[in-house]
């Protein structure tokens, strides 16, 4: 991600005739900003017109990848990075980390931690994590489909 792109909302072309919306925004990684991502992305995604469905699905995912940011990394800030593409939503949160093996699914049935990447992937068409390119940490993203609903 290009300095200072974080925070600039803008529209790309990808292809002639073919536009995506993108939308980001920073927030210190601390317990409270969880909170401010789940309000940043319904007003943005409300703002999209996207359907009701896919909204709250995309809110949900939001709040679980950026609690996973805060609790599980020595993170001082966590980046998410909303695009709405013709194929559909995608999602991406960087935090300033490493995991050496990368996310991991649920640890059990009876574990009260653990659980939000279950519910990533029960949400999501597909969903993945990777080291940033730059070596300034992780992303974590997922895609919805659309929705056939719109709500504007």
């Amino acid at each position: 991600m290009a300095p200072g792109s974080a925070l600039i909302p803008r529209l790309m072309d990808l292809s002639p005739g073919t536009e995506a919306l993108r939308y980001c925004f920073a927030l210190p990684a601390r317990p409270e900003s969880v909170a401010g991502a789940r309000r940043l992305t319904k007003a943005r995604l409300g703002e999209w017109c996207t359907g009701e469905d896919t909204r709250e699905a995309a809110v949900l995912i939001v709040s679980e990848l950026v609690t996973n940011a805060v609790v599980h990394t020595a993170s001082a800030r966590v980046v998410c990075e909303l695009r709405y593409l013709p194929a559909g939503l995608r999602i991406s949160v960087q935090d300033q980390g490493h995991q050496p093996c990368g996310p991991r699914l649920g640890r059990g049935a009876d574990d009260e931690h653990g659980r939000g990447l279950l519910l990533v992937d029960s949400l999501s068409s597909a969903w993945g994590a990777h080291d940033a390119g730059d070596g300034s940490g992780r992303i974590v993203w997922a895609e919805l489909p659309h929705g056939t609903e719109h709500s504007c």
